[in-house]
């Protein structure tokens, strides 16, 4: 299980996203960009950042 926090991204976001794999965190990312953000696309700068806060979620959460 993977986790991901926007705020780690974008500051005084609190949501958390967790999956199964990254390819699901990418993709539950790209729709709350659009829905709570107004991002129309997710620039390649912007996905390299929310890969390299993509962490593997602890068993207990």
């Amino acid at each position: 299980m993977k986790e991901f926090y926007c705020g780690a991204v974008v500051p005084d976001c609190s949501t958390r996203f967790r999956a199964e794999n990254e390819q699901a965190i990418l993709e539950q990312v790209a729709r709350h960009a659009q829905e709570a953000h107004g991002m129309t696309t997710v620039p390649d700068a912007v996905v390299e950042q929310v890969r390299a806060n993509i962490h593997d979620a602890p068993a207990d959460a």
